[in-house]
């Protein structure tokens, strides 16, 4: 069953708008961007945890939620789940006592080296590849083999298709696992192309090519 964030590649949700739209375009948005990059410092999650913490929104509140909103509604979630604040703290809007991650705070004075820093998704080799370039793949259910349920990023739309490896990108961390705490599992990762007509049943543009970056445990020879 495909869950409400898995958007890519469904009918009905309408045309994407395109354009010059400004991408913060209010002060709130700024201040839930910047609220969510300080909290990130903190160390208690990853990007991976990041995201399937917006994905485990209601769907009531997905589909009603701004970008934004989802961004602010993950975080809450979040912050809650690894005790950094409680939901007392949350709602009232105010904490009890010194946090003991108060010293992690991130300075104004850091933001523009945190950011530029970043932080790498690529590990050490755990698992020699099993497949190289120009070998045909076929892509495994859409689905988190580690967790019932759990994050995966293997899009739905792309869920038993044929491809061909592009490129071995090297060893990343599986989101996977570690978007459940189950540590990086560091696994091959390819860019893996698929036809048209692989991915859809009635291609606007046949001979265009989904060029997609996927995990090898998400892959079986074809």
């Amino acid at each position: 069953m495909s869950r409400v964030h898995d958007m890519g590649g469904r009918f009905g949700d309408g045309p994407i708008e395109s354009g010059d739209a400004p991408i913060i375009e209010k002060d709130w948005h700024a201040r839930v961007l910047a609220v969510t990059l300080a909290c990130g410092s903190l160390g208690q999650w990853n990007i991976d945890m990041s995201r399937r913490s917006r994905e485990n929104l209601s769907p009531q509140d997905y589909t009603c939620f701004s970008y934004y909103e989802k961004w602010m509604g993950g975080l809450a979630a979040m912050l809650v789940e690894q005790g950094v604040v409680t939901r007392e703290e949350l709602s009232s809007g105010a904490g009890q006592g010194i946090s003991p991650l108060a010293e992690r705070a991130l300075k104004a004075q850091n933001v523009a080296t945190v950011l530029a820093k970043g932080a790498s998704a690529e590990r050490p080799a755990e698992v020699a590849p099993l497949f190289k370039v120009g070998d045909p793949v076929r892509t495994r259910m859409s689905a988190n083999q580690l967790i019932d349920g759990g994050h995966t990023r293997l899009p739905r739309y792309a869920a038993k298709a044929k491809g061909r490896i592009l490129r071995l990108h090297g060893h990343h961390v599986l989101p996977d696992s570690s978007a459940h705490g189950l540590g990086d599992a560091p696994e091959p990762l390819y860019a893996v192309a698929f036809s048209g007509w692989e991915l859809w049943q009635n291609p606007e543009h046949p001979k265009d090519e989904v060029v997609l970056d996927l995990w090898q445990s998400y892959l079986e020879p074809s």
